[in-house]
């Protein structure tokens, strides 16, 4: 008899990315989802050659990209306007004094504006710290499409988060004067 692989060991890091993928709310859900069909199809899992904890890891990041995908298809989520007219979360009133929260939420909402497929790559490379190689096997796509999909995310994130800064420091400063970056 074989012993059972120690899902729970995984399960910091599943609600990571869960929570950077599908926000808190659905997080939980989709990390359950993960384990519930990991541990029905635990038969299917195959140690490999390698890290057998590694390989594990990839194993419960891919059957979490293919639930989160499946749930994307079932459902269309309402999109979030991200204008400057005072609707939306980029106009959401903050307590001053909190430069961190509103980092983490600039970051969270130029998160959200990034296609799904390169937010994947994102926080699977970025946040994760999976390899190129890692990623393209839990997405299933070849490595350039995670070079690529991870080039395209990057540079539209560098964007949007300057895109932030830019108005703000604009309305600091005062007339006739230039921002010296």
């Amino acid at each position: 008899m074989s012993v059972a692989p120690d899902l729970i060991e995984h399960l910091p890091r599943l609600r990571r990315y869960a929570r950077a993928l599908v926000g808190a709310g659905a997080a939980d859900d989709l990390v359950q989802d993960t384990l519930e069909r990991a541990w029905a199809r635990l038969d299917q899992w195959r140690c490999g050659e390698g890290d057998a904890h590694e390989r594990l890891r990839a194993w419960l990041f891919t059957l979490m990209h293919h639930l989160h995908a499946n749930q994307c298809r079932q459902r269309h989520p309402p999109m979030q306007a991200l204008d400057e007219d005072g609707e939306g979360p980029a106009a959401q009133a903050v307590s001053g004094g909190q430069l961190e929260s509103l980092g983490r939420r600039d970051l969270q909402v130029a998160l959200e504006t990034l296609p799904v497929a390169q937010r994947e790559v994102l926080l699977l490379v970025g946040l994760e710290e999976f390899s190129y190689a890692e990623a393209a096997e839990v997405l299933d796509v070849p490595i350039g499409t995670v070079m690529s999909r991870l080039a395209r995310a990057r540079s539209a994130m560098r964007l949007r988060l300057s895109d932030e800064v830019a108005p703000a420091a604009a309305a600091r400063t005062p007339a006739g004067w230039k921002v010296v970056k």
